[in-house]
């Protein structure tokens, strides 16, 4: 049986909401723009295919319906979120701050986040209630809008929202390639919307993490795991487009000192498995349930399966890529084979899910393969030494070196 678990939104527990909400359209006191950085204004207004259930009023962005979605969906509360384009800044930036005009309610919550790219990958999601610091300067940033509301009578509303960048001292950076062993569960649910809209297929291939910060715009591996048997014999690249299991405010790979909640709690140890092992918060999750799993990753149905070939719910390893550095190759067409060598003879040891990242170490030459981006005898290397044809890699980011 899949592991099924709701995932609701509620404006009490929702987390880094903005803390500065105001009724009246008049800005707060106005952000001064520093030295050699830019100010602008969140398009509010231009709804489009990765944003869900938003609509703009003339006067606001709102719920597009407020009613709860089906059971199927698992989240008991009604839930939309905007996706602004990304900003090019004028000047490099590592701090980005917010003005933001809205109104929340008894029953609704706003939450304005921000993300910059540097280095090739965007960071994670973070709050922009107070700043949303960098661990380096980026180049863009985009922001992304979450209304909420506990009843269908709610109407969260946001009106503008005014950002400043620029630079301030740099934070410590998480650990590259952060990998941790967790509970993996079985998500199913075919038919159901992810958290970014993504509409599930039979054999699908995504995970998804208990966090909202490392979740990728729907047909992007912005965010993208490795997932492995623990004896490594398989493994699966796949993009982050879920939330779950059990919590919605846990980064845990993160370290304490940016962790969004449990920052007593070791890095690397998601709340449920602390809750389940040894009671941790009454054995309970962040809305009061009792855990009934360890879980702190679950896959879809063709990640589970055809990915990782389990058949019950395991222990696997899990990398969190956008933690790492170095050249990132997109998967334009999959599940791609993963191979042990760089020839179709080679063994398959895993898949490659359509628009997920890859880390590629480097390059060698091997069998030519026709693909729908190129003909080519280069294959690469990633970076747990297995191959995947460059006949399939339809974007780089960043030059790969031969080995």
């Amino acid at each position: 049986m899949p592991h099924r678990r709701s995932t609701p939104m509620r404006a009490a527990v929702a987390g880094a909401i903005v803390a500065a909400l105001a009724a009246s359209p008049a800005l707060a006191a106005p952000l001064d723009p520093p030295s050699g950085g830019n100010t602008w204004g969140a398009e509010l207004a231009v709804i489009d295919a990765d944003d869900v259930n938003v609509t703009w009023t003339g006067s606001g962005l709102r719920l597009a319906d407020t009613a709860r979605p089906a059971a199927a969906q698992r989240r008991a509360a009604a839930q939309g979120t905007l996706l602004v384009a990304p900003h090019s800044l004028a000047a490099p930036a590592s701090r980005v701050r917010a003005d933001v005009v809205a109104s929340a309610g008894r029953d609704g919550a706003v939450e304005v986040s921000a993300r910059g790219w540097r280095s090739g990958a965007w960071t994670e999601w973070r709050s922009l209630s107070g700043a949303a610091v960098f661990d380096q300067p980026v180049t863009r940033v985009q922001i992304r809008v979450t209304l909420t509301a506990e009843r269908p009578s709610a109407t969260p509303t946001l009106r503008e929202v005014r950002l400043v960048t620029d630079s301030v001292a740099a934070v410590t950076a998480a650990t590259p390639g952060l990998t941790y062993r967790v509970y993996a569960t079985r998500e199913g649910l075919v038919g159901g919307t992810t958290a970014n809209g993504h509409v599930i297929v039979s054999r699908d291939h995504f995970v998804a993490l208990p966090s909202a910060r490392g979740l990728a715009p729907k047909n992007t591996g912005d965010y993208t795991v490795r997932v492995c048997t623990t004896t490594r014999s398989r493994c699966e690249y796949a993009p982050v487009w879920d939330i779950g299991p059990w919590n919605t405010k846990d980064d845990y790979w993160n370290p304490s000192s940016v962790r969004e909640s449990w920052k007593d709690l070791p890095q690397g140890r998601p709340e449920a498995q602390a809750a389940y092992q040894s009671g941790y918060n009454g054995g309970r999750d962040q809305f009061g349930r009792v855990v009934g799993s360890p879980a702190g990753i679950d896959l879809a149905d063709g990640t589970f399966w055809d990915g990782l070939l389990l058949t019950d719910n395991a222990w696997v390893d899990v990398a969190y890529l956008w933690t790492g550095s170095g050249t990132r190759g997109r998967i334009g067409s999959g599940p791609l084979n993963i191979r042990s060598g760089p020839a179709t003879s080679n063994p398959v040891v895993g898949l490659a899910a359509t628009y997920a990242n890859v880390p590629i170490e480097c390059s060698v030459t091997g069998q030519s393969v026709s693909g729908p981006y190129r003909t080519t005898s280069q294959w690469n290397r990633l970076a747990s030494g297995h191959f995947v044809s460059h006949a399939y890699i339809s974007s780089v980011s960043g030059a790969i070196p031969a080995c």
